[in-house]
């Protein structure tokens, strides 16, 4: 993911806007065992929020790092925020209530099978999103 920030902060600096790193924490959940005919249900335990609270405070403290790092070389205003959630709805959600203009992202291009099992949070943002989205593929993205 840290292969699109320079096209992003590019487009900060370009622009004079603010640069918001963002980060989802997928929501950890056990279920119980099925029975033959049964589906297994989701359980609520103590150590979920636990395992939510360890991720985001993970999420927040490597956001932070890239935050200073960019601070550091580039004169743009950087701040950075965490959510719980699958990342595309998130970064729909968060995007959509806090007046992004531009959502850049990432992108492993996956196809076939592979785009079938883990899905595409770029794809999903695309078709979800009314904002421009900027997609950098990481094997071709321009280094710092």
């Amino acid at each position: 993911a840290e292969k699109v920030l320079p096209y992003a902060e590019e487009q900060a600096e370009r622009f004079t806007s603010e640069m918001v790193l963002f980060m989802s924490v997928s929501e950890p959940y056990f279920m119980t065992p099925g029975l033959p005919g049964i589906p297994g249900v989701p359980l609520d335990t103590l150590n979920r929020e636990n395992l939510i609270f360890t991720e985001k405070t993970a999420a927040e403290t490597y956001l932070k790092s890239v935050a200073e790092k960019i601070l550091s070389e580039k004169k743009i205003t950087v701040s950075f925020e965490s959510a719980v959630g699958s990342a595309g709805q998130a970064i729909i959600e968060y995007s959509g209530s806090h007046g992004i203009e531009l959502i850049a992202l990432a992108t492993h291009g996956r196809s076939g099978l592979g785009r079938v099992i883990l899905g595409s949070v770029a794809d999903y943002v695309i078709r979800h999103s009314d904002l421009p989205v900027l997609l950098i593929h990481p094997s071709k993205a321009k280094l710092k």
